[in-house]
């Protein structure tokens, strides 16, 4: 049997074509009508001159934030995708920097031991759909922030992605719904609630900055949970009185 995270692995190897054309001919109508603008507009509020898009996938915000003179890192554990980017990458005069790592790999220290340094600000967009190897990705984040840098996670929002289910931390069964009939095998994801994100990464060494809820303009209901952090040294000690 497979682990839930081998099983988020194995669906995105197979998946690598349908999700780079449904992305790139604008297939994923939340994405055109709300987070796409969502995230771009967190990364460009903090000006950054450099960031790291952790599961970058095709590479889309690289590709994005090139044009505004921002260099970018993608990383992602897919070899397909960052193909995919590095391929899709021709921004003039900016560069476009890819690799393949897990998330385990990070964690473990991949980042800093093949020279990336640290970053203005790290993105991690719909990209965090683990349990174990998104806890230990996320305490090992901090060391990639420069001074003053920030860390901006979007994330299905908890409440509008619960659907019929509890709302409670827990692995849920993937979906491909309202996409096309070329995707096959969806991955299953743990579900978090807003207060379990807040204390994950406070355990992590964050501390929360800001919380959006951006929201789609025809329904008005959230489209997702984004989240600003910086890290903060004292966030994941336990004060006791």
């Amino acid at each position: 049997m497979h682990s839930p995270d081998e099983r988020i692995l194995r669906t995105w190897h197979a998946n690598v074509a349908p999700w780079t054309d449904a992305v790139r001919r604008g297939e994923i109508a939340s994405r055109v009508a709300v987070t796409n603008a969502a995230i771009l507009g967190a990364i460009r509020s903090h000006a950054p001159r450099r960031i790291l898009d952790l599961g970058c996938g095709e590479g889309w915000i690289c590709h994005e934030v090139a044009r505004d003179g921002i260099a970018a890192v993608g990383v992602d554990a897919i070899p397909g995708l960052i193909d995919a980017a590095r391929a899709g990458h021709s921004v003039d005069g900016v560069p476009g920097t890819y690799a393949v790592h897990t998330y385990e790999a990070i964690a473990a220290g991949a980042l800093i031991a093949e020279g990336y340094g640290t970053f203005d600000l790290i993105v991690c967009n719909f990209a965090l759909f683990g349990n174990e190897s998104v806890g230990a990705l996320l305490k090992a984040l901090p060391a990639s922030l420069g001074h003053g840098g920030r860390l901006i996670i979007q994330t299905l929002h908890p409440v509008s992605a619960r659907g019929d289910l509890p709302y409670e931390d827990g692995w849920r069964e993937g979906s491909w719904a309202g996409f096309s009939d070329a995707f096959t095998d969806p991955a299953p994801w743990y579900f978090r609630t807003v207060g379990s994100w807040v204390a994950l990464l406070r355990a992590s060494g964050f501390a929360l900055e800001a919380l959006h809820e951006p929201c789609h303009p025809d329904t008005g209901a959230p489209s997702s949970l984004l989240l600003t952090l910086r890290a903060d040294p004292v966030a994941g000690v336990v004060r006791t009185v």
